[in-house]
């Protein structure tokens, strides 16, 4: 009996202890319990004043930033003419290739051309015969002043001569100017090219029946200088007109699969805004001796419209997007990283203009997720690899709205928002 009780007791103190040691592990793992209490101060610690936190930084430069405006544009010929012939007549002969370059002027085509020949021909003879008469006429009139100096025959058979000189001198002048009219058919059957330019395909051969209405022997179309034609939102005009009195600015054509890029100048603005898509077409000319730009072809344009002085620029990816606006850590003199409010005046690329920091002062680019305000820094090695991806990586994580630290550490004097971006695509509803 005493035996049973002493089993019964070494087991129920068992049981007590267990349940003890239970308790004690589940309230220590628990959220808020002394462990986790523990580690939380310890990095608290760590962020603020305890182990300086690694982190790289850039300077703030200071220099001239072109405002741009971007659109997609069309190659397009400054001139492009199809030649057609005036006369209804045959092809003699063809002078050119397809996809021959032409100078002004240089013959094309051969057209039949004997039947303006003769014509010449004919009008030639009838200005020889009425030169003849002419010469008569004056020999007649020249005698009879004789006459009448000697009282032989009246002041009236003098006027009727005078009259028959005169009107025969009508007459060759009429023979001349069919001549000429006859040399202008014959000039015809000559086809040469109205500008320089290169040649397209050719439509006719030798001995085809051609004819003005009919169809287009070839087109001419000049490539150097040629022309890009794009859209820009009405909000724009002003500018394009401003860059347009200032003697065309700078615009670049971005050739696609990094064929490089071309510079020229803007030559057109459309006098009338698009009333369907709130767009104006303009134009601008670009130097093209390499034939890099072909009509037809799509092009990226960038407008330079503006240029900043003086401005302050950053990477993107040192900016943190917080709830109550933009800020980037500045770091002192003494490796002590501070938040500052900026705002972004206009973002190109990987980089922005900014207000609210000065030149030259340290930005910190990684590593800032981990700081708050008063945290030491220290200057991080630079990595053999993957540093741009992790600065893409903050960029990206800076556009979305940001938690713990970089939360924490907004001022409350920070902006609310930044100013819109001026960069844009052709063909935006203003």
């Amino acid at each position: 009996m005493k035996k049973a009780t002493v089993i019964g007791l070494v087991i129920g103190i068992g049981v007590l202890v267990g349940a003890g040691y239970l308790f004690v592990r589940s309230r220590d793992a628990a959220p808020g319990g002394p462990a986790t209490s523990a580690a939380a101060a310890s990095g608290a610690a760590s962020g603020a004043g305890g182990a300086p936190v690694s982190v790289s930084s850039v300077r703030a430069q200071q220099r001239e930033v072109d405002v741009v405006l971007e659109a997609t544009g069309t190659v397009t010929a400054l001139n492009s003419v199809d030649v057609r012939p005036q006369v209804s007549s045959t092809i003699m002969k063809v002078h050119i290739r397809e996809g021959q370059f032409v100078k002004q002027g240089q013959l094309l085509f051969t057209l039949d051309a004997r039947n303006d020949e003769v014509n010449l021909t004919k009008a030639k003879a009838q200005l020889a015969k009425d030169m003849a008469s002419l010469a008569d006429a004056q020999r007649q009139l020249a005698r009879s002043r004789d006459l009448f100096a000697q009282n032989f025959i009246s002041q009236g058979a003098v006027d009727t001569n005078q009259t028959l000189v005169e009107a025969q001198q009508a007459v060759v002048a009429s023979d001349r100017a069919a001549i000429e009219a006859a040399q202008v058919g014959l000039s015809y059957t000559r086809i040469v090219a109205p500008s320089a330019g290169r040649a397209g395909a050719i439509n006719v051969f030798a001995g085809s029946s051609v004819q003005p209405t009919g169809a287009v022997l070839v087109t001419i179309t000049q490539l150097d200088p040629i022309a890009v034609g794009f859209n820009l939102p009405q909000r724009n005009l002003g500018d394009a007109l401003q860059t347009l009195r200032g003697g065309g600015g700078k615009v670049s054509a971005v050739l696609p699969e990094g064929r490089g890029t071309l510079t020229g100048r803007l030559r057109f603005v459309d006098n009338a805004v698009d009333a369907g898509s709130g767009t104006v077409r303009v134009k601008a000319e670009f130097p093209n001796a390499d034939e890099k730009l072909w009509p037809g072809a799509f092009v990226n344009v960038r407008l330079a419209v503006q240029t900043l002085k003086d401005a302050v620029v950053l990477p993107q990816a040192a900016i943190i997007t917080a709830p109550r606006g933009r800020i980037v850590y500045v770091v002192d003199v003494s490796n002590k990283a501070s938040p500052r409010p900026v705002e972004i005046v206009y973002p190109f690329g990987e980089e922005a203009v900014v207000s609210g920091v000065k030149s030259g002062e340290r930005v910190v680019v990684d590593g800032r997720q981990n700081l708050r305000s008063g945290s030491t820094v220290v200057e991080r090695a630079p990595s053999e690899g993957g540093g741009r991806s992790r600065r893409s990586a903050g960029a990206a994580s800076a556009a979305s709205t940001p938690s713990g630290p970089a939360t924490e550490a907004v001022p409350a004097s920070a902006p609310a928002a930044a100013a819109a971006p001026l960069a844009m695509s052709s063909g935006a509803t203003p």
